[in-house]
């Protein structure tokens, strides 16, 4: 008859055998030569209780409770560190990670993240409003050509293969995920944030975060739905996990990679591997993309938009690619913020993906943007930005690192935030352009099926180039108003966009924030205050009994009259005067781009939205 001890190394060893699989070859190295390794166990149940544990039993999950809030002994590095000898008999838990070999620091607070940041990372710093400012290294954005995902036989047939959704085997992916397992299991500490995506409660799912940054894990821990500690005691296992080891690169021989970057999803694992890039907004987008899958299996639509909700309950969504006005139009002092980005739209309402926000900060100013000014305090994440050595006042105008400056925070930062980010019906929906070719009206009103040929379009226009003379304007087609994170077909989430408008009877506008009068060379931006006004009619209902006019070509209605908005604006013939050869053109040039992109989507549209598009 076999002992206790006995008994729990058969078990042990029962449990190695089946995770061999992913146990990594360099773990099975220090198996075997037994090399010494500094390591400790910690496991945080809360951010404000934090206790070493320094058995071998390898659970991971029970909580550890301590009557004493704070550690004096935890004040100074390797407090709690002894030599650990790896067990071969210890259980590793199925992402691969041994959970014992490294010092694994739980659901961190932000002090304890900033204090390892500062001593860990080089480069980190406070500025002088508190923020945590470091860098994301060589990569400053993400790297959408190096996106994958695993094409596996219970996903396959869903998913919308092609330039957003590059193919990935599971026996590749695997290479990157034991590549990753090897970096993070070498590592002296390791980060695990334990989280939500989705503020309803119904939908909301749990990620878990491990990766060896601290300024990673205070980055999710701002940018996720963070646990009470009555959530995080019964958080059990996690629907998806990301390996974030972004330090180290992928092995570009591998197959199917292009670089040494490389960002892969795995649905059937529930698992994403990070590798080669350390720019953090991969772990935000990687959740959205997460969410595109999982929401609408679930009936529910993700979205790629701002959200925002009046004194009266009335909802409106904001769609927008970047420069288009959706951060600026939808930071509303008279309503309450709901989310800034990533929303899905429930049989009951919208709620926000996100428990944060993560703002640009190019040209920042507390003038301009007076509530992401005031969010960068302490607890806030400022990456990639240049301060002053002396002050540490950070100059929000140099963009010598990069232009893609970024803040993140927790959303309770913004005093009108709604919290909980859970709102009824939208009442209005307003897609934003930017026209740089300046012939798209300031505002018009689009039936059911014009929204679905605008949203699938998801038209913008930008300058083409920085060269000297060249001026003319690009055009932008991004699918959904969020084409790289879309993992079915657009025409999924236009259809049931299109449902949830006919069914909850959402009033749909297009707004144009861009050129009026002529394009980029002749004409002028449509100024601010024009934008705000149009948006504050459409609030207001001042909009829905107005006369309308048909436009030409595109079809759209447009308003002939907006309070406190020159009527000359509102029609882009008008404003474009005595050119009109010129304007005609224009619009019949702009007209064929968005033809020319529609027609990759037209085998999957219905008839009805192809005929919503613009007629030359």
């Amino acid at each position: 008859m076999m002992t206790n001890n006995e008994q729990a190394k058969a078990v042990a060893s029962s449990t190695i055998k089946e995770s061999i699989s992913t146990t990594s070859s360099l773990q099975i190295e220090l198996l075997k030569s037994g090399q010494k390794s500094i390591a400790s166990s910690i496991h945080t149940s809360s951010s404000s209780h934090t206790v070493a544990s320094h058995g071998t039993s390898g659970n991971h999950h029970s909580h550890h409770h301590h009557p004493m809030s704070h550690h004096p002994a935890q004040s100074h590095p390797g407090a709690h560190a002894h030599l650990y000898h790896p067990d071969p008999e210890a259980a590793y838990h199925d992402t691969g990670i041994d959970y014992n070999h490294v010092l694994m620091i739980r659901n961190a607070a932000s002090a304890k993240l900033y204090e390892d940041a500062l001593r860990f990372e080089d480069g980190t710093i406070i500025s002088s409003a508190g923020a945590l400012v470091t860098s994301s290294g060589k990569k400053t954005g993400r790297s959408p050509k190096d996106k994958r995902i695993v094409e596996e036989p219970s996903t396959a047939e869903d998913i919308w293969w092609g330039p957003v959704n590059t193919k990935l085997s599971e026996h590749a992916f695997l290479i990157n995920h034991e590549r990753a397992v090897d970096y993070l299991n070498t590592r002296e500490r390791l980060y695990v944030f334990d989280g939500y995506a989705g503020w309803d409660p119904k939908y909301r799912i749990k990620i878990r975060v491990v990766c060896a940054r601290a300024y990673h894990c205070l980055f999710m821990r701002n940018m996720l739905i963070r646990p009470t500690d009555e959530e995080l005691e019964h958080y059990g296992e996690p629907d998806f996990t990301i390996l974030n080891a972004g330090a180290f690169p992928a092995n570009r021989y591998t197959t199917g990679m292009t670089s040494t970057t490389s960002v892969a999803i795995n649905f059937r694992r529930k698992e994403m591997v990070i590798l080669g890039t350390e720019y953090a907004g991969e772990m935000k987008k990687g959740v959205f993309t997460i969410m595109h899958y999982l929401m609408p299996k679930a009936g529910v639509l993700s979205l790629h938009s701002s959200a925002n909700q009046g004194k009266d309950g009335d909802v409106t969504l904001f769609f927008g690619l970047s420069g288009t006005g959706k951060t600026t139009l939808s930071a509303d002092p008279r309503r309450h913020l709901i989310g800034d980005d990533e929303h899905c739209w429930s049989d009951t309402g919208v709620f926000n993906i996100e428990g944060g926000c993560y703002a640009k900060c190019i040209d920042l100013s507390a003038e301009k943007e007076p509530e992401i000014y005031g969010a960068i305090r302490y607890g806030a994440v400022l990456e990639n930005v240049v301060l002053d050595e002396d002050t540490r006042e950070v100059d929000y105008n140099d963009c010598s690192l990069t232009e893609n400056t970024r803040c993140a925070y927790p959303i309770e930062y913004i005093p009108n935030a709604l919290i909980p980010c859970i709102g009824g019906h939208p009442k209005n929906i307003i897609m934003l352009t930017c026209d740089a070719f300046g012939v798209l009206p300031p505002v018009s009103r689009l039936t059911p099926d014009q929204a679905m040929y605008h949203f699938i379009s998801g038209y913008t226009a930008k300058i083409a180039g920085t060269e000297e003379g060249v001026t003319e304007p690009e055009a932008t087609f991004s699918a959904c108003f969020g084409q790289p994170f879309l993992v079915l077909h657009p025409t999924k989430y236009a259809s049931m966009l299109a449902d949830k408008i006919r069914t909850h009877k959402a009033r749909v506008w297009l707004v144009n924030t861009g050129w009026a009068g002529g394009d980029v060379r002749l004409g002028k931006r449509i100024a601010l205050k024009y934008s705000r006004a149009i948006i504050d009619a459409v609030h207001a209902g001042a909009l829905n009994d107005v006369e309308y006019e048909k436009y030409p070509v595109f079809g759209l209605d447009i308003p002939k009259t907006v309070p406190n908005v020159p009527a000359e604006v509102l029609n882009p013939r008008s404003a474009w005067g005595a050119a009109t050869a010129e304007f005609d053109g224009t619009v019949h040039k702009l007209a064929s781009l968005f033809n020319e992109n529609f027609a990759k989507y037209s085998s999957e549209a219905t008839d009805e939205v192809i005929a919503a598009g613009p007629k030359i």
